[in-house]
């Protein structure tokens, strides 16, 4: 009876711990958490099962522009918008690996627009770094300073472009550093072009330290007339070159942030090296269409741009800007004319922008220019425009 007891007592407890032992939970399998990489600044995070650094970011923009509300502006014609209204939304990737030869980078942006109910997408960026190493579409090597004001709502005359290019960079030590790079010469043509045969070469210089910053450029570009421009009388192939200076200098004394800068720029037979204002003009001169072109006939016409402006951060969230420049180019044989001609632009452009909360900005801004053909019975061309943003960067 005794040993029945006892029996009956083990397989209880054997039941019971086995009951137990099955209330008890499973332990997980390893979950690759995302993981904070500070090797980079602030907002990486390593992607999942990689040494990469990844950086995701955006931005999203609408504002309002009044188009040029002068005589014989925009106004004073009726198939032209009085106004243009852009919405547009920005993605950033910025992707980083450490390697033996130095960071491995991958970066991209891109943005879509609606503007007046027109639609678009367009690559803002595209690049890989390695080292010193660059390709990809990016900003020119040749650009220096690119303007302080909010919005810009009238072109002002400094290289500014993005464009393909391979490009390597050497650091010295003490925020020197020197570039040499090969860049696509489709976005540096000024006038008739034919097609693609040689890129540009840039090369430049430049020191970053607690003062400020200043870089040297220069460029050599192929000056290429398309098959009407390439005749006997009428063009040869060339090569146009440029040259640019600036420095900026910080106004710590103001406040942090303020500073202001200095430019120039020389082009001859390159001239949208000195600015996309001067060098997008037309009109009409005796009946003849006119633009500003890199050559006229078997001669190369040239140019050159001054530039300033300043931006104070008046407060802790209210920053005042101010740009401004002076371009002219002297081009050979006018149409219409059989004779030279200089053409002058300048323009200014002023805004106050708003920040009551980091990344988010409102801001407005007035812009004014003014083009002469000294050629008689043309008219100055001026512009007027206004206008208003807000942005939320993230």
């Amino acid at each position: 009876m005794k040993l029945k007891s006892l029996m009956l007592a083990a397989a209880s407890a054997a039941a019971a711990t086995t009951a137990q032992a099955a209330d008890l939970p499973v332990a997980p399998e390893p979950v690759d958490y995302v993981r904070v990489c500070d090797a980079y600044g602030a907002r990486f995070y390593y992607i999942p099962g990689t040494e990469t650094c990844l950086r995701v970011g955006g931005r999203v923009r609408t504002q309002v522009v009044v188009n040029n509300v002068l005589e014989d502006g925009n106004w004073g014609d009726r198939s032209k918008d009085g106004y243009s209204w852009l919405s547009r939304g920005y993605l950033y990737l910025d992707a980083r690996t450490a390697t033996e030869f130095g960071t491995l980078r991958a970066y991209a942006s891109m943005y879509m627009t609606n503007t007046n109910g027109d639609g678009s997408a367009t690559l803002d960026n595209a690049y890989i770094q390695w080292g010193g190493l660059t390709a990809g579409y990016a900003t020119s090597n040749f650009d220096i300073y690119t303007g302080q004001a909010f919005m810009g709502v009238v072109k002002r005359d400094w290289s500014d472009q993005t464009t393909n290019q391979i490009a390597y960079t050497a650091a010295f030590g003490n925020g020197f550093n020197a570039t040499i790079a090969l860049e696509d010469r489709s976005n540096r043509e000024v006038g008739s072009y034919g097609g693609t045969r040689a890129p540009d070469v840039v090369a430049a210089l430049g020191i970053s330290q607690g003062w400020g910053s200043a870089k040297l450029s220069g460029a050599l570009h192929q000056v290429y007339p398309d098959v009407a421009n390439n005749n006997a009388t009428g063009g040869e192939d060339n090569f146009g070159w440029a040259l640019g200076g600036g420095v900026v200098f910080n106004l710590p004394m103001i406040n942090s942030g303020s500073n202001i800068y200095f430019q120039g720029f020389y082009a001859d037979g390159a001239l949208a090296y000195i600015g996309n204002g001067i060098t997008g003009l037309s009109t009409t001169i005796n009946g003849s269409s006119f633009s500003v072109s890199d050559y006229s006939g078997d001669d190369t016409n040239s140019g050159y741009s001054l530039s300033a402006g300043a931006y104070i951060q008046a407060t802790s969230t209210i920053g005042l800007a101010l740009d401004g420049s002076y371009a002219q180019v002297d081009q050979n044989n006018i149409v219409g004319t059989s004779r030279d001609a200089t053409i002058t632009r300048y323009a200014i452009d002023g805004s106050v922008q708003w920040e009551p909360v980091s990344g988010f900005v409102m801001g407005a801004d007035v812009g004014y220019s003014n083009s002469d053909i000294d050629v008689s019975g043309v008219d100055d061309q001026d512009e007027l425009l206004f206008g208003v943003r807000m942005q939320r960067t993230f």
